[in-house]
């Protein structure tokens, strides 16, 4: 990523959420800020759940020509008119995802802070690569992704970075110059007011 060019929001859902007020939220939400894409990413093993989730948030995402990917369960991108799936267990799943769905979806793979998962699931196929948590957060095994790592993968690797988990004012300051997207979930959703809170944090990138 060039130095001189900020960083794209990458917006990742609660992992629960009621269909009744969510995607109201969502729409002010996408409607505030700009957004590249949007990660369904739920905690529900429910697949009707899942489903009526993704037709809810399909409708406001592609209406403003905003990806949405699926957390894991790749079965039901083309089901239900996914862009891709966010992939969660490194690059070990990449090359079958990429086989089963072809090469029109997008592939993502969250990779801890494995620089070297990272690396195997850009050379099999990844469309991006997500390294978190960068901050205090509960993904993971309580390692953090150091802002070293971001820097070296901006400078030496073409596949995009997303970084992710624990973003606050200073992480994102911090990573704007190094990272390609900035996954911003919880950071969001557990404001008081959602819409504020990615204003303030867009402003730290621009």
């Amino acid at each position: 990523m060039a130095d001189d060019t900020a960083p794209q929001i990458y917006l990742i859902t609660p992992p629960e959420f009621e269909l009744s007020t969510f995607p109201n939220l969502l729409q002010r939400v996408l409607d505030a800020t700009d957004v590249a894409c949007v990660r369904l990413s739920m905690a529900s093993r429910d697949e009707d759940r899942i489903a009526r989730a993704a037709d809810a948030l399909r409708e406001i995402t592609h209406a403003r020509d905003i990806a949405l990917v699926i957390a894991e369960h790749q079965g039901m991108v083309e089901r239900l008119g996914l862009d891709g799936v966010h992939l969660i267990d490194g690059a070990r799943n990449v090359r079958a995802a990429r086989k089963a769905l072809g090469g029109d979806a997008i592939f993502g793979a969250f990779c801890g802070t494995s620089k070297h998962d990272g690396l195997t699931a850009g050379e099999i196929g990844a469309d991006y690569v997500a390294f978190g948590p960068v901050g205090v957060s509960g993904l993971g095994d309580g390692s953090v992704a150091e802002l070293e790592l971001f820097a070296w993968w901006s400078e030496m690797i073409e596949v995009p970075v997303v970084a992710e988990g624990g973003l606050g004012a200073n992480e994102v300051s911090a990573l704007a110059g190094v990272v390609d997207f900035l996954g911003l979930g919880e950071e969001i959703w557990n404001a008081e007011d959602p819409v504020a809170q990615l204003k303030e944090f867009s402003k730290l990138i621009i």
